[in-house]
């Protein structure tokens, strides 16, 4: 293991071993609290151009499952198709791994798929530093190529175009059903099991890129997926989810139809219901953050990744708040008062996570005319 150093853009610097692909990296450093789910963290396209920092000291001992495709396209166990994440930082790395449905290591994977690793660092003084200053820029430098320094280029970049298909993307209903309702999904950087959470509750998914003008499709209900970076950077989203309900408020109140957001969609759904959004200070990246269904004493576990909120008090009059986080006050989720549109900006789908929520997908599934 050859010697590497983190590098935060303030000066602190952490000392440790590099175990994934030898090369420098650079990007915005965050930190994850979960206990587990690091295949699935590493494929989730929202970590795109980040360095992910894992709290739970322990990391690789149940290795890495076998990169498959479904007959339906969609990957078996992981979130992607590839490692989006820019490197992953850990506290102990075991290379010994142990699990039924491993077949590689951590290690192997990140050197097949080009990602740097490293282990040894702190990371708990390193998520207490980012907790005090905030999510910050930094670099994975090796200490035997002092001249080799690369470049973070996040700031300003559109990750959703980075990371959202090209072209529309069919995925038919589980139960084949071939008069199935036909759903609409703007490709944020969709994490696998969404699909595979509308498929299995017999739904059609026309999966279109973020800028799609979807307006012109024939189909029964809109869903906005999750992706990576700055909700401001995908104003062209925003214009064609707003003229989907302008549209839609022209019609009877008994013929609108739904829409459902997670995450990112949240976040373009509230900029296009008039609300602005605000960074966090260090994000919510977790299994295990409390959100409380508003007007209700109903309290939920979520996994969460993303580092931008809405700003609730800037929502149009006909939007209300669904949720909100216990731990900080945040929003975590938008409804419309009179029409069946709404969101979340946690996961349900919950993989690897809680599946406290998973049944918005069937309040938004009967929804559909």
């Amino acid at each position: 293991m050859r010697n590497v150093t983190l590098v935060l853009s303030d000066g602190t610097r952490f000392q440790g071993k590099s175990f994934g692909y030898d090369a420098p990296v650079a990007g915005e450093v965050v930190f994850n609290t979960a206990m587990m789910g690091y295949p699935e963290s590493l494929t989730d396209p929202s970590y795109a151009g980040q360095l992910m920092a894992l709290t739970f000291p322990l990391v690789g001992n149940y290795g890495v499952p076998e990169f498959s495709i479904e007959d339906n396209g969609i990957p078996t166990f992981m979130e992607s198709d590839k490692i989006y994440a820019s490197a992953i930082i850990v506290s102990d790395y075991t290379e010994e791994y142990s699990h039924w449905n491993a077949k590689e290591s951590l290690a192997d994977w990140l050197k097949r798929e080009h990602v740097p690793g490293i282990t040894g660092i702190d990371t708990r003084q390193l998520t207490k530093v980012l907790r005090e200053h905030g999510v910050m820029m930094g670099k994975i430098l090796f200490d035997d190529e002092p001249d080799n320094i690369p470049e973070a280029d996040y700031e300003g970049v559109n990750f959703v175009d980075k990371v959202s298909c090209k072209e529309v993307i069919t995925y038919q209903p589980s139960n084949g059903d071939t008069n199935a309702p036909k759903v609409v999904l703007v490709d944020c950087g969709v994490k696998a099991n969404i699909i595979r959470c509308l498929i299995n509750r017999g739904v059609e998914v026309i999966r279109v890129p973020w800028n799609y003008d979807f307006n012109e499709l024939e189909f029964d209900g809109l869903f906005l997926a999750n992706g990576p970076g700055d909700p401001d950077m995908c104003e062209e989203a925003v214009v064609n989810i707003r003229k989907f309900m302008e549209l839609e408020t022209l019609k009877p109140e008994t013929s609108v139809r739904p829409i459902m957001g997670i995450c990112m969609g949240n976040q373009l759904l509230s900029k296009a219901a008039g609300a602005t959004i605000y960074k966090l200070k260090y994000g919510h990246r977790s299994h295990n953050q409390p959100v409380r269904e508003v007007g209700t004493e109903r309290c939920f576990i979520t996994s969460q990744n993303h580092g931008y909120a809405v700003d609730i008090t800037t929502i149009g009059e006909d939007w209300e708040p669904l949720f909100v986080n216990m731990n900080d006050g945040s929003n975590e989720g938008i409804r419309h008062k009179k029409n069946p549109w709404f969101s979340a900006q946690f996961h349900p789908e919950a993989c690897s996570g809680p599946v406290d929520t998973e049944n918005l997908f069937d309040k938004f599934v009967a929804l559909l005319k």
